[in-house]
């Protein structure tokens, strides 16, 4: 039974300097408690058994959490540590491969920056929707900026659940505000705080009070 709440969705980043995996760890741990319900493990430059070795450490943080773990791009990894799901974006491998290998009961989450992709996506049975970059990003990856309207369009014609993602952090996700975003996933605005208990906790109070 396939059950997620996309309301404060924690992308992570473990490239930052200066950061040691226990550290990488204890934000995750903290983010958890502060409310976060959703994790998502990105590693684009960890090779196979780097990646299975840190997705098995964090499940068992998301696990004690009863936080369900998704594993970016990685249909292998999600399936070794038995993931919640995986996430893939358009240059990844196609949502119909991923929710043939994983099963129906496994979440799949596929990024979609217009209702064309997100149509597409839905029909090859994506569960949910990333939808951005709604501001500019401080992460590797790189983001299109989208508008909020097109956020709208695609939630609207999909009738999937959204998460809007790209450079959100507590200043400026009110833009989000009355919007048909179910939530928003969040990168450096947990990873890179000081104190990720709290931020995630005013960030959760946020989007409690201020989203559909």
């Amino acid at each position: 039974m396939k059950n997620f709440d996309l309301s404060l969705y924690l992308v992570t980043d473990s490239t930052y300097p200066n950061q040691s995996e226990n550290d990488f760890l204890k934000t995750i741990d903290q983010a958890c408690r502060g409310g976060v319900t959703l994790v998502q493990l990105r590693e684009k430059e960890k090779c196979g058994l780097d990646y299975f070795n840190i997705a098995q450490k964090v499940k068992q943080i998301t696990d004690s959490y009863n936080i369900p773990l998704i594993i970016d791009d990685r249909v292998d990894v999600a399936m070794a540590v038995n993931a919640a799901g995986v996430h893939v974006g358009i240059s990844d491998i196609p949502v119909f491969v991923a929710r043939k290998l994983l099963g129906d009961n496994k979440i799949v989450g596929a990024t979609a920056k217009t209702v064309e992709q997100a149509l597409k996506a839905k029909k090859e049975g994506a569960d949910y929707l990333g939808v951005g970059a709604i501001f500019p990003t401080t992460t590797k990856v790189v983001t299109i900026h989208t508008e909020v309207t097109t956020l709208n369009d695609i939630a609207a014609k999909s009738n999937l659940p959204i998460v809007a993602i790209g450079g959100l952090n507590e200043s400026n996700s009110h833009v989000l505000f009355g919007s048909k975003a179910n939530g928003i996933a969040v990168v450096s605005a947990i990873m890179k705080s000081e104190n990720p208990f709290e931020t995630s906790k005013i960030l959760k109070q946020m989007v409690v009070e201020n989203f559909r």
